[in-house]
């Protein structure tokens, strides 16, 4: 079973990469850069696809830069959106089921209780704004598609704001969070996990779903427990977000009730905390 993985340098595609090897079972993965398969360019998509048969594409590609998406917007539309239709297109064409990965930034974080999958969408931002065009540009165009909105990811891999944390955390004495954004961190290995089940399962329960980390934080706590676990000693300040002005607005609430994905799939989901002792484990077993 030949499966593609598209924006394969990304936290995503490098973490994928990196459980290849426990995943059992006859697949063979292709995993792709960004540099080496352009979703925004159409025919290169479409010569891929038919040079290969894939039986499931895996999209990691994506713009996720959400403040530089204010100005960026051509980019920013173009990967996410455009991109998301090409991929949708070509595996419509090719049989090949796609495993879309989208964001909590589809909502606007005024419901103030857990997201589900059927609630309405309404990004404040430029960046999910895009994601979610991209959403319904899959939709709209092939059957055979698992969306999975997440949240907060982090890891080993790449920038994120675990790694971010424990660098800041050895260079200052303090530092200040904002506590008035509230949602739950994402180990990106629990989510390949997922990914690796649902393909494993051969499931056609598509459709959108759900998954981040049990319970919930604001980034303060995130920070906090980050470098509680990394006995890291930092001032650590609370504020607000109106004292840390971003160009692009943030959902204040975007925890995601993951109901659905736990039902259909059978599936336990980790609390976060106990995901961030694994992650940090790994990370500090990396070598300098």
């Amino acid at each position: 079973m030949n499966i593609l993985v598209t924006g394969a340098s990304g936290q995503l595609g490098s973490t994928i990469k990196a459980m290849v090897r426990d995943l059992s079972g006859d697949f063979n993965f292709v995993f792709k850069s960004s540099a080496e398969l352009d979703v925004t360019d159409f025919e290169e998509v479409h010569t891929a696809f038919h040079q290969k048969k894939f039986a499931y594409c895996i999209n990691c590609a994506a713009y996720t830069h959400v403040d530089n998406a204010e100005t960026e917007t051509e980019k920013a539309q173009r990967i996410n959106s455009t991109g998301a239709r090409n991929l949708a297109l070509n595996c419509k064409d090719t049989a090949t089921v796609l495993i879309h990965i989208s964001t909590d930034f589809v909502f606007d974080g005024y419901l103030n209780e857990p997201y589900k999958e059927d609630d309405i969408a309404r990004p404040i931002g430029f960046y999910g704004d895009t994601k979610y065009k991209g959403e319904r540009a899959i939709i709209n165009n092939l059957e055979e598609h698992f969306i999975l909105r997440t949240s907060w990811l982090y890891s080993e891999f790449g920038t994120n704001f675990m790694k971010t944390m424990v660098r800041l955390g050895t260079e200052r004495d303090q530092l200040s969070v904002v506590y008035d954004q509230v949602g739950t961190p994402t180990y990106t290995k629990d989510l390949v996990q997922l990914i690796f089940h649902i393909i494993a399962l051969k499931s056609e329960a598509y459709g959108v779903y759900h998954y981040s980390n049990e319970g919930v934080a604001s980034w303060y706590d995130f920070a906090k427990a980050i470098f509680d676990q990394q006995q890291l000693t930092v001032a650590l300040n609370p504020i607000l977000s109106s004292e840390y002005p971003t160009a692009a607005e943030r959902p204040k609430f975007s925890v995601l009730d993951k109901g659905k994905v736990k039902t259909t799939f059978g599936i336990g989901i980790p609390h976060w905390k106990d995901s961030l002792t694994v992650a940090l484990k790994a990370y500090n077993k990396i070598p300098v």
